[in-house]
């Protein structure tokens, strides 16, 4: 047995996914084995998760107590409100042109179908509509500035 066939047979066994191979030949013994490349990569994926979650509980234990009290009362607040989200991903814009006034400041009252926003995506300018009537309570997002699919723009007390 030559080099090149070993090397032919080390490829053929590594590409079907065998872990060992013997094979004895006259005066030639050959055993190849083979770990599997997906056992490798999850061992360091689960070390990276502990390491990342004390980093996580460090910063966010601090934090916690200080703006827990504070924290509930906004969220109480804000259960009567109705939150207007992003429908795509692309820039969001307050007003249709620089030179033109804002859509919606707070405190604007809104009825179903008023525009509220652009959202600008692949050259295309897709005016935002509101869907439900009430007053702009809170703008959540800085003019020009990028969003994500579902993301919360705008807070409206529909009452």
């Amino acid at each position: 047995m030559d080099l090149k066939e070993i090397q032919n047979l080390i490829k053929f066994v590594s590409n079907s996914g065998v872990a060992e191979v013997k094979l004895e030949m006259d005066d030639v013994k050959i055993t190849i084995r083979t770990t599997l490349e997906t056992t490798a990569p999850e061992p360091t994926y689960v070390q990276q998760l502990p390491a990342q979650a004390p980093v996580q509980q460090i910063i966010a234990t601090p934090a916690a107590p200080a703006s827990a009290p504070v924290a509930a009362a906004p969220v109480a607040e804000d259960s009567k409100f109705v939150t207007i989200k992003s429908p795509m991903i692309g820039t969001f814009y307050r007003k249709p042109s620089p030179d033109k006034p804002m859509f919606v400041e707070v405190g604007t009252s809104i009825s179903k179908g008023d525009v509220l926003c652009v959202v600008e995506a692949m050259k295309l300018f897709n005016e935002i509509e509101s869907e439900i009537s009430g007053k702009i309570v809170k703008i959540l997002v800085d003019d020009m500035s990028p969003v994500e699919f579902d993301q919360p723009l705008f807070l409206v007390d529909p009452s």
